[in-house]
């Protein structure tokens, strides 16, 4: 009692197992699917900390379980970890997209998954210190964008959209310091801690995320050539 559970969906027995041993060594509880439709229905049974998510599955692929998962208010709130074989950047953008809050390619060790689990908890569970919970306005010509640390939401002109715990870390710590420039590697340590394992190109995919959710807002999150990015400064 009192463990983390961690439900991998994953079609490869032989990787299952391997995702499972190394689960129980660190010492989570592990449930395993090897179909997206049995696995949709163990997370809705299960309610687990964490889903480790195949991309690629026999019968429903990854984004749309990760999609009905985000869309069930029982469970919408899962940290999901997609697992795939696909490296290219538009399958990243597109799963981070529809709400897994981080993802691995295939090969990884053990030790990168453990490393990426106990980071996307651990983000999960706490909040950003140094924000404090004060609520974060921000205004432009298109209206307003309103950021709430208690809440864990945001709203672009009065409408709530949800946006995973990496990216609502990062849009956060950005939006509490307009008009002050960060590299990716000030974003990723800000966004995730100092012990998780750092990629830097991890930053423009969530960046690319960012400004598709906030819409006609998307300019708030500025690109600084070379450098890396910046909150506008609306001084409003």
């Amino acid at each position: 009692m009192g463990r983390d559970t961690v439900l991998v969906i994953e079609d490869e027995a032989d990787l299952r197992e391997v995702l499972a041993y190394n689960l129980k060594r660190e010492g989570y509880r592990v449930v395993t699917s090897h179909t997206g439709t049995d696995g949709l229905q163990r997370c809705r049974d299960e309610k687990p900390t964490m889903v480790l998510l195949d991309l690629m599955l026999p019968d429903l692929d990854g984004v749309e379980i990760c999609q009905q998962i985000r869309h069930d208010p029982a469970v919408k709130s899962t940290p999901i970890i997609m697992v795939t074989a696909k490296g290219d950047e538009s399958d990243v953008v597109l799963g981070l997209g529809v709400g897994a809050d981080d993802y691995v390619t295939k090969p990884f060790s053990p030790k990168e998954l453990i490393a990426r689990v106990k980071a996307v908890l651990r983000r999960r569970l706490a909040d950003t210190e140094d924000e404090g919970d004060r609520v974060l306005k921000h205004s432009d010509e298109h209206g307003t964008l309103l950021i709430d640390p208690v809440r864990h939401e945001v709203q672009v002109d009065g409408e709530t959209v949800y946006f995973t715990a990496t990216e609502f870390r990062l849009l956060r710590y950005l939006a509490a310091r307009p008009g002050r420039v960060y590299s990716r590697d000030q974003l990723l340590r800000a966004a995730t801690g100092d012990d998780t394992v750092l990629v830097e190109r991890n930053v423009d995919v969530h960046v690319r995320a960012i400004r598709k959710k906030l819409g006609v807002h998307r300019d708030m999150i500025e690109t600084v050539r070379g450098v890396g990015y910046r909150f506008k400064d609306t001084g409003r």
